[in-house]
């Protein structure tokens, strides 16, 4: 169970299966983020694991609040598990100009999730998100009242990527065969006791093409 200001960690590794469920006793309206981290070849085919942290450390920059998801941040650690270099913020800001501290060797994003900020010339709302690149020192964010705002950021992956549907991988012969295991239902993905049914799509568009 996820409750508000909690977090769920879920690594996949060689393969892992979920289902998302509502609790019965949950009834209104559910707001959350879900984000995805890619692993480096170091891991990436290592065992499935989960975290849950119902206690996420929280330090202050100005009279913003940060809640650490993951990594090191305004002097706090998050105990999240981290394959690379990475972290997660979760800025309540106050209004007006506020501005957080970044490490010049990470890249950066920012997405508001509730009221509005403008970083720069951009202004950023729900739904759009802002890339600040790689090289900054600070950012400076004006906040609308009753601003919240994620602020993600990690050094550049090193490898490529390729995504697809629930699978990360870094060619199609991957993509090709995890899909084909998720079909045959192999042990590689485990078995979930869930009521909600099993999920099965077409093979990639790749592989029909032509």
């Amino acid at each position: 169970m996820i409750r508000p200001g909690q977090l769920n960690l879920m690594t996949a590794g060689h393969g892992v299966s979920h289902s998302e469920e509502t609790a019965a006793v949950h009834s209104g309206e559910l707001q959350g983020v879900q984000l995805w981290v890619a692993q480096p070849s170091s891991t990436r085919d290592s065992a499935p694991a989960f975290e849950h942290h119902a206690d996420l450390p929280r330090g202050e920059v100005g009279d913003a609040t940060a809640t650490v998801l993951v990594g090191e941040f305004a002097g706090v650690t998050s105990p999240a598990r981290r394959d690379t270099d990475h972290v997660g913020i979760d800025l309540e800001l106050p209004a007006g100009r506020t501005i957080v501290p970044l490490d010049t060797t990470f890249e950066y994003g920012l997405v508001v999730t509730e009221g509005a900020a403008r970083v720069g010339g951009a202004e950023l709302a729900p739904g759009r998100f802002g890339y600040l690149g790689v090289g900054r020192d600070e950012v400076a964010v004006e906040a609308s009242p009753s601003c919240r705002a994620l602020l993600l950021g990690g050094l550049p992956f090193p490898e490529p990527l390729l995504m697809w549907w629930n699978y990360v991988a870094r060619t199609r012969d991957e993509v090709a065969v995890a899909h084909s295991n998720w079909l045959d239902a192999h042990e590689r993905f485990g078995h979930v006791a869930s009521p909600l049914p099993r999920v099965v799509i077409a093979a990639p568009p790749w592989a029909t093409a032509g």
